[in-house]
């Protein structure tokens, strides 16, 4: 008699969190990955079907725990917002990354550059924008079918998926919101608030301060009218 030897069970697959990589290598590529993420999570903050990550790993393929990449920053319509430890695509409708920004540091090697180009070409970006913020060097690639292509003009160019803008300028790129307005740094944005704190503060103490003049001219007049009842005056014949 043989008896049938079952099959062992299938290791579990780990899809690790981090891949040992800082997210920047320097102050002003963080700062550049920072603004880019918190402007485009201001700008979708209304639609839940809008997710944006800064730094997170994302596997395109299940049971394939090497073929991963984390861009500085992309962009997922389709997926509702929410934490998560990394961008597993067969978990998320397989819906890929629309949009990925790279911000270059001086550490970063062509190789490396071109290796990331073949995976969001490979993996289905629609739009790959790369900033190198010590050269202020900008460039675009568009989806064209299988391939992602160079964007030739891209000053002013207008992002399809994002309705954002960007115009070469010195120092360093300015990115717009659709309507105008131009991206804005975490301390920009609280040095913003604190002036319209400080501004609704000056309203509200002069609306203190004119009723407490109302107040006492009220008071004047009333100790007036009492001095002149005093005096046998009818203050209202007056």
């Amino acid at each position: 008699m043989v008896s049938q030897l079952e099959s062992p069970n299938k290791p579990e697959i780990i899809y690790p969190e981090r891949d040992g990589n800082p997210m920047s290598d320097n102050t002003v590529q963080f700062r550049w990955i920072t603004t880019i993420k918190s402007n485009l999570d201001w700008l979708f903050t209304e639609d839940e079907q809008v997710f944006v990550a800064g730094d997170l790993l994302w596997y395109p393929i299940e049971n394939n725990n090497k073929k991963r990449q984390a861009p500085d920053v992309m962009v997922v319509f389709g997926r509702p917002k929410g934490d998560r430890g990394s961008y597993q695509q067969w978990k998320e409708n397989n819906i890929a990354p629309q949009v990925v920004f790279e911000i270059l540091s001086p550490g970063n090697t062509q190789t490396e550059m071109n290796r990331k180009l073949l995976f969001y070409e490979h993996h289905g970006v629609e739009e790959y924008y790369i900033y190198d913020p010590d050269k202020n060097d900008f460039s675009g690639l568009l989806r064209k079918g299988e391939t992602l292509e160079v964007i030739e003009k891209i000053d002013l160019w207008v992002s399809p998926r994002l309705g954002i803008r960007f115009q070469l300028a010195e120092p360093e790129l300015i990115i717009y919101y659709p309507d105008g307005q131009p991206f804005s740094s975490f301390t920009e944005e609280r040095q913003r608030a604190e002036n319209e704190r400080q501004r609704a503060e000056n309203e509200r103490q002069r609306a203190e301060n004119e009723h407490q003049r109302a107040e006492n001219e009220h008071q004047r007049a009333e100790q007036l009218a009492a001095k002149l009842r005093e005096l046998g005056i009818n203050p209202e014949e007056i």
